[in-house]
């Protein structure tokens, strides 16, 4: 099934935008394992377009509820809820409350550029919800978020940490500097404050951007995880990154830089440091080698295309009168979607980085 995914830990997606509710069930996580659900809750906050000047004004709690696979547990500070996982799968619902459909009823015959309206329409014809983007809408990030957000606080518990962040967006660069060793980015505020600036632009001119998301997974041991051929590391992280709308490209340590790069330049000299550990004195290799990994930190990138929803007017077609036309898109839209989908990639990869080390489990 398309809206299904992993190997030793498997997920389902369920629900459309302007539906009751959205949700995932997830099989195979580790029974016993406990969820904080304060933490929970502050990561999915970070998804949601709650208190954030350049997004929608769709504005949702995205309160994650459990219907099955925990049993729930008090600490002894009040109010602090705590959820054991058991051994069944747990299905979890979020509600949609701020839905206006209404602003969807002409894409039935006119799709919208960039958005997966006319290829849908042709795939599955009448039977597809198109409010909102239906299925296919970056509202299923939040059950992502809910799934990925449990694998952070296991991964945390076994020393594994999982971060994402916003590099550039529109072309401009947050970047102050780059870790030499590990090939991780450096943000700053004046960085973040340029990006800001291009993202009240484009919110100005009813258009959009896009930009670049960085994450890294720090504290797998080498050869904890990954495989050879065709269930190596980077293709169960593309994977579940891919299953997150507006993403067109991923690439791992220096990516596509390396292709203009002599061997001698690109590769990563090993040696033992004062602990007696095997690292790597460079990390152009993105801390995977062969599908496995290595030690070093997994460091990737991906491009996060402009939210197709934009006010300008466009080109388009009716599909009943076969002309062409043009459309005016209503409703409520991101002019950036980047820094809320940082929060998605970082829940995509805490998925996989989990699923693959249940492998040897």
């Amino acid at each position: 099934m398309s809206s299904t995914w992993g190997k030793r830990i498997k997920i389902t997606i369920f629900g459309e935008s302007h539906g009751k509710a959205i949700g995932v069930v997830a099989d195979g996580f580790p029974a016993g394992e406990k969820i904080h659900m304060d933490q929970l809750n502050q990561f999915m906050a970070r998804r949601s377009a709650v208190g954030k000047k350049y997004s929608t004004a769709r504005k949702e709690p995205d309160v994650p509820v459990f219907l099955s696979g925990v049993l729930e547990e008090r600490s002894a500070q009040e109010g602090h809820e705590i959820y054991t996982i058991i051994n069944s799968p747990m299905c979890i619902i979020i509600e949609n409350t701020n839905q206006r459909s209404g602003d969807y009823n002409n894409l039935k015959d006119v799709p919208r550029p960039g958005h997966a309206d006319y290829a849908a329409m042709m795939r599955y014809g009448e039977n597809v919800d198109l409010r909102g983007g239906g299925h296919f809408s970056g509202r299923l990030t939040a059950p992502l978020c809910a799934a990925g957000g449990i694998a952070k606080q296991i991964l945390e518990r076994r020393g594994i940490e999982v971060t994402a962040q916003m590099l550039s967006v529109g072309g401009v660069s947050g970047v102050a500097s780059e870790d030499a060793v590990t090939g991780i980015h450096m943000v700053d505020e004046k960085g973040k404050a340029a990006m800001e600036e291009v993202m009240a632009a484009a919110q100005a001119d009813g258009d959009s951007v896009g930009g670049i998301i960085e994450c890294v997974v720090t504290g797998l041991a080498p050869g904890a995880c990954g495989d050879h051929i065709f269930d190596g590391m980077e293709g169960r992280i593309s994977q579940i990154v891919f299953g997150i709308p507006a993403i067109k490209a991923i690439e791992f340590g220096n990516g596509f830089a390396c292709a203009a790069l002599r061997g001698s330049e690109n590769n990563d000299p090993f040696y033992v440091d004062e602990s007696g550990t095997v690292r790597t004195r460079t990390n152009h290799h993105g801390g995977i080698l062969g599908g496995i990994v290595s030690g070093m930190p997994i460091v990737f990138r991906v491009a996060v295309k402009p939210t197709p929803s934009i006010f300008k007017e466009q080109d388009s077609i009716s599909m009943s009168a076969g002309e062409n036309t043009k459309l005016q898109i209503k409703g409520r839209h991101d002019p950036c979607i980047v820094e809320r989908a940082a929060a998605c990639v970082e829940a995509a990869a805490a998925l996989a980085a989990l699923d693959s080390l249940m492998d040897g489990e």
